[in-house]
């Protein structure tokens, strides 16, 4: 598949670049500044920052590209206005808090715990240059649970991603943790996500876990 990386210049960005081409795909890189011509492209990819993200996303858009979205922080009211222009376009737009499929499998486990243990709080740990707190995982996996759970959020350096859920009960305590030790962890739910992407109906999808769910 031919698509364009925003962002392919950043901490992401330089990892998939080279896991995107050696599985076949070829890339065209836009960085920060520079004028996005997507023509002829299947699709458009954003790994970027929140402020920039919404724009990267609607000049795919606005050019006919279908768009996948791993930056985090894009709030409600963005989200509506692309949505809206993708459905407008008859194009495919999907935003993944998180790639990983071990961070969307602790999401669906936290969930069916929940049931049994509905007390939760979730604690999620990033690296100092990330600026949304909370993350979009720990926003997904808190709408997930019942009530509105606490989420409490770390910015260190030496740290990549990761989170834990704690649910507890009379006497006992679950903790269901995931930790992305490397960005490469990102890759096999990206290449998930360009293989699916076109099934996806016109306008907004929410998380990988729609794709790994279909045949």
């Amino acid at each position: 598949m031919k698509l364009a990386l925003f962002g392919h210049r950043g901490r992401v960005g330089s990892v998939l670049v080279p896991a995107l081409e050696s599985a076949g795909h070829e890339v065209r890189g836009v960085g920060r500044g520079e004028e996005a011509d997507l023509s002829g492209l299947a699709a458009a990819v954003d790994f970027t920052q929140p402020e920039a993200a919404p724009g990267n996303v609607r000049t795919a858009l606005e050019q006919g590209v279908p768009a996948i979205v791993g930056t985090s922080g894009l709030g409600g009211a963005e989200l509506e206005e692309l949505d809206a222009l993708a459905l407008e376009r008859s194009l495919q737009l999907l935003v993944v808090p998180n790639f990983a499929i071990g961070a969307v499998l602790m999401m669906r486990f936290a969930e069916a715990a929940a049931e049994y243990l509905p007390r939760a709080e979730i604690v999620e740990l990033h690296h100092e240059g990330k600026r949304d707190a909370p993350s979009g995982t720990a926003r997904a996996t808190a709408e997930r649970l019942p009530g509105e759970p606490p989420v409490h959020s770390v910015r260190l350096p030496g740290l990549v991603a990761h989170q834990e859920v704690l649910l507890g009960g009379a006497g006992q305590l679950l903790t269901i943790r995931h930790d992305t030790f490397s960005r490469e962890a990102f890759v096999p739910g990206l290449l998930v996500a360009l293989e699916k992407l076109a099934t996806l109906p016109p306008g907004l999808t929410v998380g990988l876990e729609r794709l790994l769910e279909s045949p």
